[in-house]
């Protein structure tokens, strides 16, 4: 029997869809490959070098160790680079497929707030509510605000703006605001509730954190595209931090919005289905989240026990193993969030996220997870470990001399005339150039890449500020690497760090509270100076680009969280806000004061 133009129709989609999928599969394979194999290479090569030059004057089993440990040091920022040589290469591919009917899924947008200012964080609510609004579309959207908060004070002021936000949006019906009375499993607990009491009203969830913005036009164009793919589970935006205000977060604002789309592509293309979640702006489909996404409690105290912190990581995962397509979209723009203002506030969080990557030591050889995932997994935590590799490599090299043997000048009992080593100064200059080289070359590339495009021209001083940013960057390094090994050392100790709370606003330190964060720093490269300087003289110029920072790191901490001014780290949305920033500007100052409520408004051409 003939088939009706409508079966043709839906046998092609199906077939096409197929192929489709099938070209992805084989450019994500060729992708991982490419990417593993280069940093793999520069590795080993870097190990090769260094061994060469380590026994010049002999062999013995520190140079051993310090090959190796210069290997697997090389291989983590290889892979760094290597993922922004792919994204270079690549170009945005928006996806094929995107629904342009009706959207016929109901969607609820999830706000996870704990000791946050409800004043702000319900307007950004109002914000993209409105926007929302403007877009004309009349799918369902509502808004769900899920309180983890413990000060009552806070509880408090949360209702009442949530009351307030209620009667300025006339959002009876569709928002909602429930605080629970335990916080058991932190925000993925807080996710969980939610979805095993009132998921069942929704198709799509999109999951915010408390200082996330997402323009409405976005939001619509998510909700099209996952309602095109039945398959796709998890949709991830690449998010841009707004609003910093110090040098410290100008420069990481500038890094996000210059460096970061450039890696994010050539992540979304190694990644392909198997892609990230990063726990906020991010749109999921209730049932695969439902269905495939119950986090286990492991077993024993934390740190390494007890419920899971890094959950976004495990719920990808957990997606993926199931058969959910989980995808990276970097083309999509009009996703914002907040980011800390100084390097203690990072290092807080960062400490945070350090526990619980630590934590999936115990997930990497869970059943019936794919192969890419658990790879994931292995890369969340060597970007802990990666810096204990590198401290235990300088500490090697200072007492390296100790432990090599003399040298004989007489090694052949035949020869009458002395043999003296070879000059390895050359190996040595050239590993350190070329490790350096895996740090900058990708972003002076980008910045290569910019400026051929034009897309430098919206950055103003694009190149200059690149370059303020690698000084920066090199600056603090050695104090996060200070802060990441400790952290790590104090989950290795079964010290469990909480979940503090995050430090929003203004960031700035005074001199004081710097060096009660960082004293134990500057002591540390103060006396591996020293030690340097008594046993291993020759390293010292080596160590010193390490140690000063450190023995200064106080003043580095301090001097970078004053306000940035001026053209410096300059960003598009300094020029031209985005409207959802300028709307959520306009809904904070209604609530606070009307006349630049009215200013603003006239500014959007939104009634706020």
């Amino acid at each position: 029997m003939a088939r009706s133009p409508a079966h043709r129709a839906g046998d092609n989609k199906a077939r096409n869809g197929a192929q489709n999928a099938a070209q992805d599969g084989g450019e994500t394979s060729l992708a991982r490959f490419l990417t593993l194999a280069a940093s793999f290479a520069a590795a080993i090569a870097a190990g090769l070098v260094f061994y060469s030059y380590g026994t010049a004057d002999g062999p013995d089993a520190l140079d051993v160790v310090r090959a190796l440990l210069i290997t697997i040091s090389t291989w983590w920022l290889a892979w760094g680079a290597v993922q922004g040589l792919l994204g270079l290469t690549s170009r945005p591919k928006p996806p094929l497929q995107r629904h342009a009917g009706a959207i016929r899924g109901r969607t609820v947008i999830i706000v996870p707030v704990y000791n946050e200012d409800p004043q702000v964080t319900f307007a950004r609510i109002a914000a993209m509510d409105i926007s929302l609004a403007a877009t004309g579309d009349p799918a369902q959207f509502h808004f769900a605000v899920l309180s983890d908060t413990r000060s009552e004070a806070i509880a408090r002021d949360e209702k009442q703006w949530f009351a307030r936000l209620l009667a300025d949006r006339g959002g009876k019906g569709r928002m909602f605001y429930r605080r629970r009375a335990q916080n058991i499993g932190k925000k993925a607990g807080n996710l969980e509730d939610f979805i095993a009491t009132s998921g069942a009203a929704y198709d799509y969830a999109l999951i915010l954190d408390a200082d996330s913005l997402m323009d409405g036009g976005t939001i619509v164009e998510m909700v099209r595209r996952m309602e095109a793919v039945p398959d796709l589970g998890l949709l991830q935006t690449l998010p841009k931090i707004v609003r910093a205000r110090s040098r410290f977060g100008r420069s990481m604002q500038f890094a996000a919005a210059f460096y970061s789309p450039i890696f994010a592509r050539g992540l979304a293309v190694m990644q392909g289905r198997t892609g990230p979640f990063w726990g906020h702006n991010a749109l999921v489909r209730v049932r695969a989240f439902a269905e495939s996404c119950g986090l286990p409690v492991l077993s024993g105290p934390p740190p390494f026990g007890g419920h899971i912190l890094s959950h976004d990581y495990v719920e990808a995962a957990l997606l993926a193993r199931a058969g959910w397509q989980v995808r990276l979209d970097d083309d999509l723009e009009g996703s914002y969030e907040e980011g800390p203002e100084n390097i203690i506030d990072h290092a807080k969080r960062d400490r945070r996220w350090c526990q619980g990557n630590l934590q999936h030591t115990r997930l990497v050889g869970a059943p019936g997870l794919k192969l890419w995932s658990r790879f994931v997994f292995v890369q969340g935590i060597f970007a802990y470990i990666a810096p204990v590799f590198w401290l235990a490599f300088i500490v090697a090299s200072i007492l390296a001399p100790h432990f090599a043997p003399g040298p004989d000048y007489f090694p052949d009992p035949y020869w009458p005339f002395p043999v003296f080593p070879p000059d390895e100064t050359f190996k040595a200059v050239g590993l350190a150039v070329g490790v350096f080289g895996l740090l900058i070359l990708p972003k002076l590339l980008i910045v290569a890449d910019a400026q051929a495009s034009g897309r430098a021209d919206r950055f103003g001083r694009a190149a200059t500020s690149t370059l303020a940013e690698l000084v920066l960057s090199s600056i603090q390094a050695p104090i996060f690497l200070m802060f990441q090994t400790r952290s790590v050392a104090q989950v290795v100790m079964r010290r469990d760090g909480g979940w503090p709370a995050n430090n929003r606003g203004d960031g700035t330190l005074s001199l004081g509270d710097a060096w009660a964060a960082s004293w134990w720093i500057t002591a540390t490269g103060a006396v591996a100076l020293g030690m340097t300087w008594q046993w291993t003289p020759a390293l010292l110029p080596w160590l010193l680009p390490v140690g000063l920072p450190m023995m200064v790191a106080p003043v580095i901490i301090a001097w970078s969280s004053r306000p940035q001014f001026g053209h410096l780290f300059e960003v598009p949305s300094d020029g031209n806000p985005p409207q959802i920033v300028q709307l959520h500007d306009a809904c904070l100052a209604r609530w606070t004061k009307p006349a630049a409520a009215d200013a603003v408004t006239e500014l959007t051409g939104l009634n706020v």
